[in-house]
């Protein structure tokens, strides 16, 4: 690829798995993948838009405006909330009173109030006395978000229940009676809430927290229901920009980007695995009143771990918890651990989804390098719920142990500390291990084959397309005019800044871009060289002629020949009347224009070449 050709090259982010395949240029095979891949986005899209076109015939009724009872829920709140959790408050209110169902996703970092959030959209759709349902990935979860949600309606009153492994099969039977009946008003559970069994007598409004663990089989079922029911989904692990924005016209997106008050970021250690360190950590803690998780994700020396701790500390109080032990048992922990009954929590990644225990502000991983970064993150998020400075300890064997992917993973944990750091840790992860871990199965293959970022474009193509929207192949425009442009290494010395510059310069579009761009060249390496001047004059008027649909420009002697299709962007009035003022000028009736005068070098010669493309738009600006 020429270098000034750098903008057609993306990095290449597939779904993990074996290598990409290579295809050789000018053969057939790429395209073919695309036109592949082309016809299974159109599937899948389709898929999205009949739910999108069903679920903007609407609905019957529309939710009624707020009432004293909701202004009264809302001021109860104990905290003051952000400027973004009242926007977003606000964003899901005029879904459900308008007759359209929602289907809105609500990005937000660990413990930046998604679940306040959740609980007035809950309390306005018990107003018009429709039901409420909460899906949550885990057991322990479902637990934490029943004790939430009863302490904020407790001076309501509203009956809220739980369905989980946590509950006798008695329990659980009167529950779905009472759901059957409509005397539960808000319902707490598990994937068994998607199960054939569970009726509801009016069910209005299904809270998902962290849609992406659920499985493809319970995506299913929550598809059904997404027809007739209004959905608010939270999650703290962001989808890429580039994603969300090709599916935008799908599903509404709000974000939560501001801290609450008095949030300090987590202190991030990453360290080597030193057993003093370890203890030192717990007792500092311990003694300023706070409690602490240890992190140990193997169930089978997890004890001998609690052990050897409870011995160099004894006077520290320790309990295991792990997902093999016995529902009833693990509910104890759990619980023992939320009313501050021990100290220290030797736990498996059960407690990683959730869990908010503000006197819980350390936070020990011990084999840091085996996760992911977003499970680290995630992890990392259980400390520091309230206004007392929280520390993470990531413990990792010697250096020359780890893989290049776990020493990158820690690197940006430790760099990423600050409040609000979920949509750069998201990326990085993309960088990591590609975009498999966002998407479900069947598109995972797809992004292998062509890379994530031709993969969101098709995507958004498909969107488009099957909404009636005109989707034109992209024309790229051959542009020779036998001048030198290029970025000298005396210039910019080291080489993969030349190549990111290129990419850059290449993008440029109009002259605020290059005014930017040359700014920032100046303030960096010095004034510019005619040969850097001359790379933007050519990426300006390349833009300019793709805009027109204009396949190549080339200069032949003194002569620029001008190449045009059918559906060139040119008014052929403008054309005719500068043909016959012109002396030389030729235009063929294959479609090429032929200028004299175009000798000399230098960026006067793009810029006279864009002025004459100016000069026979189709459009007085493009």
């Amino acid at each position: 690829v020429p270098l000034t050709r750098l903008d057609l090259v993306h990095k290449y982010h597939g779904a993990g798995g074996p290598k990409p395949q290579l295809d050789r240029l000018g053969g057939q095979t790429w395209e073919k993948t695309k036109r592949r891949v082309k016809a299974r986005l159109l599937d899948m899209a389709d898929d999205l838009l009949k739910l999108y076109a069903k679920r903007e015939l609407g609905r019957d009724f529309a939710y009624s405006p707020d009432s004293n009872w909701q202004r009264e829920f809302e001021d109860s709140f104990l905290f003051e909330p952000t400027e973004d959790q009242l926007t977003v408050t606000k964003e899901i209110k005029h879904d459900m009173e308008s007759r359209r169902i929602m289907d809105r996703l609500v990005c937000g970092d660990v413990g930046f109030g998604k679940t306040e959030v959740a609980m007035r959209a809950a309390f306005k759709a018990l107003g018009d006395d429709k039901q409420v349902a909460v899906l949550v990935p885990t057991t322990v979860l479902a637990y934490q978000h029943l004790e939430t949600f009863r302490q904020r309606f407790a001076a309501f009153p509203v009956e809220i229940e739980m369905l989980s492994r946590f509950r006798t099969p008695k329990e659980i039977r009167s529950t779905i009676q009472r759901l059957r009946e409509g005397t539960v008003d808000i319902v707490i559970g598990t994937h068994r809430l998607l199960s054939a069994d569970v009726e509801f007598r009016d069910l209005g409004l299904l809270i998902i927290d962290e849609e992406q663990r659920f499985g493809v089989r319970h995506k299913e079922r929550l598809k059904q229901v997404r027809q007739s029911v209004d959905v608010l989904a939270m999650t703290a692990t962001p989808i890429p920009r580039t994603l969300y924005m090709s599916l935008m016209g799908v599903r509404d997106v709000s974000v939560i980007k501001t801290p609450p008050q008095d949030r300090l970021a987590i202190q991030t250690v990453v360290a080597e695995y030193d057993e003093r360190m370890a203890t030192t950590a717990i007792q500092r803690e311990v003694r300023r009143g706070g409690q602490v998780y240890f992190l140990h994700n193997r169930v089978e020396s997890i004890q001998a771990k609690a052990d050897q701790l409870a011995a160099a500390l004894p006077e520290v109080r320790f309990r295991v918890g792990h997902g093999q032990m016995a529902e009833r048992e693990l509910e104890r922990v759990m619980l023992g651990f939320m009313r501050h009954d021990f100290d220290v929590l030797v736990a498996t990644t059960i407690v990683e989804n959730g869990l908010d225990i503000p006197l819980a502000n350390t936070i020990v991983v011990d084999r840091a390098d085996l996760y992911g970064l977003a499970e680290l993150y995630q992890l990392r998020g259980r400390v520091g719920r309230s206004n007392r400075r929280a520390y993470a300890y990531l413990l990792v064997p010697p250096e020359r142990e780890l893989s290049d992917v776990a020493r990158k993973r820690l690197a940006a944990l430790r760099e990423f500390s600050e409040l609000g750091a979920g949509f750069k840790i998201a990326a990085l992860d993309m960088e990591l291990r590609g975009a498999g871990n966002l998407l479900g199965g069947e598109q995972s293959g797809q992004v292998a084959a062509v890379g994530f970022e031709t993969y969101t474009q098709l995507l958004e193509e498909a969107v488009r397309k099957l909404r009636g929207e005109q989707v034109e192949d992209v024309v790229r425009t051959q542009v020779k005019l036998r001048l030198d442009f290029h970025i000298p290494a005396s210039y910019v010395p080291e080489e993969t800044q030349r190549l990111q510059l290129y990419k850059r310069l290449a993008a440029v579009r109009d002259d605020t871009d290059r005014d930017r761009a040359v700014a920032e060249l100046r303030d960096r390496y010095g004034p510019l060289p005619p040969a850097v001047d001359n790379l933007l004059a050519h990426a300006l008027l390349k833009h300019r002629a793709e805009s027109m649909r204009i396949p190549s420009i080339e200069r032949r002697g003194d002569r620029l020949v001008i190449k045009l299709r059918e559906d060139s962007r040119v008014s052929a009035e403008r054309l005719m009347r500068i043909v016959a003022a012109t002396k030389g000028v030729r235009f063929e009736p294959d479609g090429t224009l032929e200028w004299p005068g175009f000798e000399g070098d230098g960026t006067a010669t793009f810029s006279r070449a864009r002025r004459l493309l100016e000069d026979i738009s189709a459009h007085e600006s493009n």
